[in-house]
């Protein structure tokens, strides 16, 4: 299976040859000073204190862990890997969330741009077909500087982000001619519950004006001739426990104002991690027939691309 970077121009590399996308690094750079590249804007200088800050990373981004992923989408995975970097940290605050040791602890070690643009070439050169950007809205102004150094020493492959959704339009402007592939986890259908479960205001409404923005950049999502994703927009949803997710008005969304050619990952391997014991209505993973009800309600909105993982579940 031939590397989509065989065929197929990463985005960003126009940006690189006029001068762009350095000017993209010197701005992102700037709005650290008050900073605003999430949706919870929290306009604390991250330049000098990480004080107030949610996602507790200032000027350097911190790195768990990268490598080439096998267990991604169909689409992202291929033969060689996803190339993923996991980044530690993340603005919003799930109580379920599945890597709280990397989200909510923050286990990882802070990287100068050189150092992250080192692992994205290390990813290219073991033969991963894209760059993965694990939980990177808090840290765009980071991917930008080592997105510059890397695609000056030779990067190539197509850029994956990969959000939990909650993403400001200033950080998406940026990212605008750079990103590939948006994969954002439209994790809820209303704010009252992602407040509730993920202490995040007005979630919904940012969701849905990050998805259409993505949607504007890059459209649907375009496959090679291996089945490799190069360009286009992914979604992920979690089905939650008794319907908590809100799945019908988040595939409704999809369908009446993004597309019904959009890519879905509807994912059934929801299981209580975390603070999860400590809500009886997480405190249990989601059972067939939810995941078969969630499966049912995308096809009678026509959702019909669909990837393989997401009959993965552990169910009961």
């Amino acid at each position: 299976m031939k590397n989509v970077s065989e065929r197929f121009r990463a985005a960003y590399l126009g940006l690189l040859e006029n001068g762009e996308l350095e000017q993209r690094v010197r701005i992102a750079r700037q709005h650290l000073q008050s900073c605003d590249l999430c949706a919870r804007y929290c306009r604390v200088d991250r330049l000098r204190t990480t004080q107030g800050v949610v996602c507790r990373t200032g000027d350097r981004a911190v790195v768990y862990s990268y490598g080439p992923h096998r267990g991604e989408e169909d689409v992202l995975r291929g033969c060689n890997g996803s190339g993923t970097i996991f980044f530690s940290w993340c603005n919003m605050r799930c109580e379920f969330c599945q890597n709280w040791e990397i989200s909510q602890k923050g286990e990882g070690r802070e990287v100068e741009p050189e150092q992250l643009a080192a692992m994205m070439l290390d990813l290219q050169a073991r033969g991963c077909h894209n760059i993965n950007f694990v939980t990177p809205s808090h840290v765009v102004a980071q991917i930008l500087a080592a997105t510059l150094i890397a695609a000056r020493q030779g990067l190539k492959l197509p850029l994956v982000y990969n959000s939990g959704g909650y993403d400001s339009p200033e950080a998406l402007a940026l990212l605008d001619g750079v990103i590939d592939v948006y994969m954002p986890d439209m994790k809820y259908g209303d704010s009252v519950t992602a407040h509730r479960y993920s202490h995040v205001r007005n979630y919904w409404e940012f969701s849905r004006a990050a998805v259409k923005e993505m949607y504007r950049q890059v459209g649907d999502l375009r496959l090679d001739d291996n089945g490799l994703a190069y360009h286009g927009l992914l979604v992920r949803h979690l089905v939650l426990p008794a319907g908590l997710a809100g799945t019908e008005n988040v595939l409704e969304f999809i369908t009446r104002e993004i597309s019904t050619e959009t890519y879905l990952n509807l994912m059934g391997q929801y299981y209580p991690c975390y603070r999860a014991e400590e809500r009886p209505e997480l405190a249990r993973p989601i059972t067939a027939a939810e995941y078969r009800e969630a499966l049912d309600i995308a096809r009678r909105f026509g959702l019909a691309r669909q990837d393989r993982i997401s009959r993965r579940g552990r169910l009961l």
